[in-house]
């Protein structure tokens, strides 16, 4: 945990900027301004970078990756330059729950794996690229993407603590939990034998 340096009304006013950035489910901006149509109809029905890419749009699919993952990392740089590392945290923290939860979604978002790994960049970029490196094994490894997930996710608290983040284990904890239960149904295909292959025909 870092130290708390805030107020509670400073912590609070960079929480809700987290969640409310978090919440914009850009996913679905991208196919809707590039006339890909609606997501939740599409594939998975998910509005991360995964499903878009399942209209056979790759820079729409390459748009929603950066802009969900800049969404975690901006949050956590304007936070840490104008309040702190508190309310940097905090606000990454509430970033991701907005991605997964947003509130103009009736709370069913995505996964947060692209949240998850803008965050970790932010944090700290060398923690980040070994995060992303950990996607690449796990993905490429199983040929799996969800299996890259769950990797990078697991990988980052351990990195955390070994390149210098310890005060962010709360957060790497959390974000952790979150990847993991976003992908449960994931996990239970993966354990099924079901989970489909990358690049595999469907």
């Amino acid at each position: 945990m870092p130290i708390i340096e805030n107020s509670a009304v400073v912590l609070t006013l960079w929480a809700t900027i987290g969640y409310l950035l978090g919440s914009i489910p850009f996913g679905m901006v991208v196919a809707r301004m590039m006339n890909l149509g609606n997501l939740r109809d599409i594939g998975s029905g998910n509005i991360g970078a995964t499903n878009v890419l399942r209209t056979g749009n790759k820079k729409a699919a390459a748009l929603t990756l950066i802009f969900d993952a800049a969404k975690g990392a901006v949050v956590l740089l304007l936070a840490r330059n104008f309040a702190g590392e508190d309310a940097a945290q905090l606000a990454a923290v509430m970033a991701m729950l907005g991605h997964c939860f947003p509130i103009w979604l009736k709370f069913k978002g995505g996964k947060g794996v692209a949240t998850f790994l803008g965050i970790m960049l932010a944090y700290s970029f060398p923690v980040g690229v070994a995060c992303c490196v950990a996607w690449l094994i796990g993905a490429f490894g199983w040929r799996i993407s969800s299996m890259g997930a769950l990797v990078s996710a697991a990988a980052s608290t351990f990195l955390l603590v070994l390149m210098g983040g310890g005060s962010a284990l709360f957060m790497g904890i959390f974000l952790t939990l979150m990847v993991f239960f976003r992908h449960r149904e994931n996990i239970t295909r993966i354990r099924l034998g079901t989970e489909p292959k990358i690049g595999a025909k469907t």
